[in-house]
């Protein structure tokens, strides 16, 4: 396992993000069960909006962004939820991603939300995995309420803590599992082929 690599890629900006503790916590977790971790911080990345007339290289750090997640065995998406969604953040760095990047990947999903469980921000962002054809792990994380999830950058509520920190375990563990064959929604995504 010392040799799989899991990215994190939080889709929030915010300095002092939820999604982002709860993402590390799921990072470190992979980390103890043997993995190498990289986070990725939208904040650290000029990514313009996504225009499919303009090329991935002349689009700020959209290349190198790609790049990274081609690179990883296994990625775990982060996001906090706005209206109901994932943040657009994270939709744009995924826009700029596509088969190359997500084809036959393993996939975990956490989604934080300040009111209630957040189960439409991580159904649509399964749909998006499924249409990219990445194998999304059964297992996902939700943190509602985060306002009382967290004190001091720390989990407070211990089974919120065990079902992330289990997140990232399973990541490593699905790591290089056999993925079903490509989903309905990859066959009719023309969109993601050549980005």
């Amino acid at each position: 396992m010392a040799d799989t690599h899991v990215l994190g890629l939080c889709g929030s900006l915010r300095d002092h993000s939820y999604s982002r503790i709860a993402l590390e916590h799921a990072l470190e977790a992979a980390a103890d069960a043997g993995a190498r971790t990289e986070l990725i911080d939208l904040r650290e990345y000029d990514l313009p909006l996504f225009d499919a007339d303009v090329e991935r290289s002349e689009a700020g750090d959209a290349e190198e962004l790609a790049r990274r997640v081609r690179e990883a065995d296994s990625i775990v998406l982060a996001s906090p939820v706005y209206h109901g969604s994932y943040s657009s953040p994270l939709k744009i760095a995924l826009d700029y991603c596509g088969f190359d990047e997500f084809s036959e990947k393993t996939v975990g999903l956490l989604a934080v939300s300040g009111g209630a469980f957040p189960v439409s921000a991580l159904e649509h962002m399964r749909s998006v995995c499924r249409a990219l054809n990445a194998w999304v792990i059964p297992h996902e994380a939700a943190v509602p309420r985060s306002n009382s999830a967290f004190e001091n950058g720390e989990f407070i509520d211990e089974s919120l803590a065990d079902r992330v920190a289990t997140l990232g375990r399973r990541a490593v563990q699905y790591a290089v599992i056999e993925p079903d064959p490509t989903s309905f929604e990859s066959d009719h995504n023309v969109g993601a082929r050549g980005r």
